[in-house]
């Protein structure tokens, strides 16, 4: 079993930044892939990014947030990270990191491929 809290959310202006933290507790964090997804009314929840157990030598981005938002993890400090920059209206959403042991290649897009889930931060871009 794994816990996860997400921390970091707020409001911030067009073309600003952010950092959001996943917190893990439980299991050894290492193990697990990292994901992040963001869900906003009426929608499906949709990938955002996600990173690899381990080192984290894997990443993958939506295209839409390609070269703006980079994914890490510090498995000493069982958290993980996204940092958002260029922060423009169509990023505001509930985020969510998600974690599931299976490896990397295996659905890592999609939220039906990861087994935990923390309980959101909202993420408003203002212009």
């Amino acid at each position: 079993q794994v816990q996860l809290v997400e921390s970091g959310g707020g409001t911030v202006q067009a073309g600003g930044s952010l950092r959001l933290s996943c917190a893990a507790s439980g299991r050894t964090f290492s193990s697990y892939r990292m994901g992040w997804f963001r869900q906003t009314p009426g929608k499906e929840r949709e990938f955002v990014a996600a990173i690899s157990w381990w080192s984290g030598a894997d990443s993958s981005y939506a295209d839409s947030v390609k070269g703006r938002f980079t994914i890490s993890r510090d498995n000493a400090k069982n958290t993980g990270y996204l940092q958002m920059n260029s922060l423009n209206a169509e990023d505001t959403a509930v985020y969510y990191c998600a974690a599931d042991p299976t490896p990397f290649d295996h659905g890592v897009e999609y939220p039906n491929y990861y087994r935990y889930w923390g309980q959101g931060t909202q993420v408003t871009v203002s212009s």
